[in-house]
């Protein structure tokens, strides 16, 4: 489920009563982050085979994981796979957390027994990243019940990821449009989501780092700078929208990165370059003007919006 659905769905229960080649940066590490391509994020629908040959073709440098299509790959074909990308340098991004840790307990019991062949298809393949997000409310938990909730699920699902040298993203969701949508607030900072990750434990577990989550949230550069390579498991790039304050922003509707500089994305990746990040970066604007353009040219506009924001860490 997308998150802009589980943002619909749960409105709705809350009326009802509680029951190519890398960009090099100047005097910085050798490897760069990529821009990579999640095709849903734009409206562009594609499998693991198609994303890969549309990130080919535009110039894109990593690609987003299908775990549930790359276990169902023969031998021949993940090595076809694998084989096509090593040529074109391009690597993983990350794929969808497939466990539903947000409902009932049955739901994430099944969801927990799929997950280890489902990272064991990722280790295959040689993908190392899996993320999901935390909904910052809730309309039957209290925050501390919450709490508890995600910090005992996401263990689970960290511990059997780690068996299988894969890390976990949580991303924490930063408009304050969103925590009235449900009878109990719950965290959306990146404060929170640090203490949350430390709750869980492991040393798998870190950030999905959005820059238009970060801006929402009021989080800083400086908060950036206080985190470790080891700390962010993948980034979100993205702007909002210049008709709203940054207490009115809404999740389902943000803008292509630099199409409007609301958020200031430069002091955003210049304090991932200056950590060291050297990861994927990927747009997710929930865009319909975006999700209604042809695929290619979606992809096209995509690609350049990402490359001309990249080029702000070189800019004095």
């Amino acid at each position: 489920m997308t998150r802009r659905r589980f943002i619909a769905a749960s409105s709705a229960l809350a009326a009802l009563p509680l029951a190519g080649s890398a960009f090099a940066w100047p005097n910085a590490r050798p490897a760069p982050f990529r821009i990579s391509l999640n095709p849903g994020n734009i409206g562009v629908a594609a499998d693991q085979k198609s994303v890969l040959q549309m990130a080919i073709d535009h110039g894109y440098q990593a690609i987003v994981s299908m775990p549930d299509q790359l276990a169902a790959f023969s031998e021949v074909e993940m090595a076809d796979h694998l084989s096509k990308m090593k040529a074109h340098d391009i690597t993983w991004e990350s794929g969808n957390l497939p466990v539903d840790f947000r409902t009932t307990e049955a739901a994430f019991s099944d969801g927990l027994k799929a997950l280890p062949r489902l990272a064991a298809a990722l280790e295959r393949a040689g993908a190392t990243r899996m993320n999901t997000w935390i909904m910052p409310f809730h309309n039957e938990l209290t925050y501390t019940q919450n709490w508890k909730q995600h910090a005992a699920r996401l263990r689970a699902c960290a511990e059997i990821l780690d068996d299988h040298d894969a890390r976990l993203g949580l991303e924490y969701v930063g408009p304050k449009t969103l925590l009235t949508r449900g009878r109990y607030p719950f965290l959306r900072t990146m404060a929170e989501a640090r203490e949350l990750i430390a709750d869980i434990g492991g040393t798998n577990v870190g950030l999905v780092l959005d820059s238009f989550h970060w801006y929402c949230a009021e989080d800083t550069e400086a908060d950036i700078r206080a985190l470790t390579p080891a700390d962010v498991v993948v980034v979100d790039l993205n702007d909002a929208r210049v008709d709203l304050s940054r207490d009115e922003q809404i999740d389902g509707t943000r803008e292509l990165p630099g199409a409007t500089g609301k958020i200031n994305l430069k002091a955003f990746l210049i304090a991932l370059a200056a950590i060291g990040y050297d990861g994927p970066i990927r747009a997710e604007p929930f865009n319909q003007p975006l999700r209604d353009m042809d695929d290619q040219e979606a992809l096209r506009v995509t690609y350049e919006a990402m490359a001309r924001s990249f080029k702000l860490v070189g800019e004095e």
